[in-house]
């Protein structure tokens, strides 16, 4: 492509990054906290395309044409190098799903040993996310969480068996890097579960456990009492566990 081409071709990318740091369209990508660097990085894209444009122009010996070399006789680019541009209308136009049950039932548990137990606050049912939840009920044996009713939200999966798992994906810096905690289910789980539905359960401890399929590592149980779909949070991925 020429200078031109390019320069469009950037700008199109600066503004596929902008409108997605905009938007909650980013939190299918990065962190919540990396939103004013991919803004950031939008606006200097955008920036540098018509910086382009305008050196081009200013450069450019007068009655030359785009696309001519030496001697007035025209280089033309290929025109199939313009399917460069069809990811970033993809990027534009469609919004990407968080990654889900079928990568977290291909991944190993990613549960990490916690640098500690703070003791947990007053509330019944308490409110813990999953990454929080298993490293206690597996690394603390299930000590801080004995006589309490917790409440943690999650998307299903089911292994090949049909056992139900509650997950959240763990993200350390993007979506790339994303693998799954796990959670499974027993007690009064509904009848019939979705791969992916969004679930919130209350419950409680209980020391059952398996071992993951994939790597080995322990996945913990939850005694569930209830459980009922819920839409799927702003923010899919738990960002808890890295602070």
């Amino acid at each position: 492509m020429n200078r031109k081409a390019q320069a469009i071709v950037l700008f199109l990318v600066g503004g596929a990054v902008l409108r997605a740091g905009s938007t909650d369209l980013y939190l299918r990508y990065v962190k919540a906290g990396l939103r004013p660097l991919l803004l950031a990085a939008g606006v200097v894209l955008m920036a540098a395309a018509v910086a382009t444009v305008w050196y081009e122009r200013r450069t450019r010996p007068a009655g030359e044409d785009a696309g001519e070399g030496e001697g007035g006789h025209a280089h033309r680019e290929p025109r199939v190098s313009w399917l460069l541009v069809l990811p970033l209308f993809a990027l534009i136009l469609v919004a990407p799903p968080a990654l889900g049950s079928y990568t977290a039932m291909h991944t190993g548990t990613a549960l990490q040993r916690p640098w500690g137990f703070p003791a947990l606050p007053a509330g019944d049912p308490l409110p813990l996310n999953v990454a929080d939840y298993a490293g206690r009920a597996v690394y603390d044996h299930g000590r801080s969480l004995e006589h309490r009713r917790v409440k943690i939200t999650g998307f299903v999966a089911l292994d090949g068996h049909g056992a139900p798992y509650l997950v959240r994906m763990a993200l350390n810096c993007c979506a790339a890097d994303a693998q799954p905690v796990k959670i499974g289910l027993t007690g009064r789980i509904p009848a019939v579960l979705e791969p992916d539905t969004w679930l919130q359960v209350i419950g409680t401890y209980t020391r059952k456990r398996t071992k993951d399929p994939v790597g080995g590592g322990a996945i913990p149980y939850l005694e569930v009492s209830r459980a009922r779909p819920v839409p799927a949070p702003r923010d899919p991925y738990d960002e808890s566990w890295n602070g």
